[in-house]
């Protein structure tokens, strides 16, 4: 039955489950023994050159499942049949998940303590996403709302660039940022885009209130769409005539601004 316990389990492990594609990427986090990993697929049509059989030769030593697709299935899993190059590779990561689940989470608490998550609209560079996690995760925020499309997603240069904290952080997926963010505004959470121009500073936002910090693509900053999800927009006070800091240096001080 769909509301059993086992069913439950099984739901919430599968929710856990990402998946990268492609040779390079599928290689490396096979090689990587601090990167938990569930399943390897691999299309039946492969022809089985040494950079195959290497990847079978380390499943097997690791004990991880190994299955065999035709073209179209391997697609269907990898959901990039152009780029995958044959072959998939399912993550268990334990705190994976999707926003909507995070929002239902929340909505049955009755004593909380108010949360805060970072929102990444259009990070594209997978070294920031990758430090940004590890800032996240070392300053104690609880989440980052990450959209399907628009930014870096999550491979072995993220994993290793989190060095090894991605396996500790809160990811939530969503599809469209901008209608997430619609959506815990009206849960009540209080959204902050990052612009240089703001009058309110980061050290004057409310701790007491839900909140989302949204940072914005590292060239052209926050996404309209997005902006107009915004309660109001936040700024680093800088000096000597700076005018923007890195996005990932901007995570890290957010991150950590309760410290402070």
């Amino acid at each position: 039955m769909k509301d059993s316990s086992e069913y439950l389990q099984k739901k919430a492990f599968f929710d856990s489950l990402l998946t990268i594609y492609g040779r390079k990427p599928v290689l490396e986090a096979l090689e990587d023994l601090s990167v938990p990993v569930y399943k390897l697929h691999l299309a039946s049509s492969n022809r089985r050159d040494q950079l195959i059989q290497r990847m079978e030769a380390l499943a097997e030593s690791r004990q991880i499942e190994i299955a065999y697709s035709d073209r179209n299935e391997l697609s269907r899993i990898s959901k990039n049949s152009r780029q995958d190059q044959g072959v998939a590779l399912d993550l268990a990561l334990p705190h994976y998940g999707r926003a909507d689940k995070f929002l239902q989470e929340i909505a049955t608490r009755s004593a909380q303590k108010p949360y805060e998550l970072l929102a990444l609209d259009g990070i594209t560079n997978p070294q920031n996403l990758g430090m940004i996690v590890r800032s996240a995760c070392a300053g104690g925020v609880d989440g980052i709302l990450l959209p399907k499309k628009g930014c870096a997603q999550i491979d072995p240069l993220v994993i290793k660039a989190s060095t090894g904290t991605l396996f500790k952080t809160r990811i939530l997926r969503c599809d469209k940022l901008a209608n997430t963010l619609r959506d815990f505004r009206k849960a009540g959470a209080q959204i902050c885009g990052l612009s240089s121009h703001a009058q309110t500073t980061l050290k004057e936002v409310a701790d007491d209130t839900p909140t989302i910090f949204v940072l914005g693509n590292e060239t052209h900053g926050v996404s309209d769409a997005v902006a107009n999800q915004c309660n109001q927009l936040v700024r680093i006070p800088m000096r000597n005539g700076v005018e923007s800091l890195n996005v990932a240096i901007t995570a890290a001080l957010i991150s950590f601004r309760r410290e402070s």
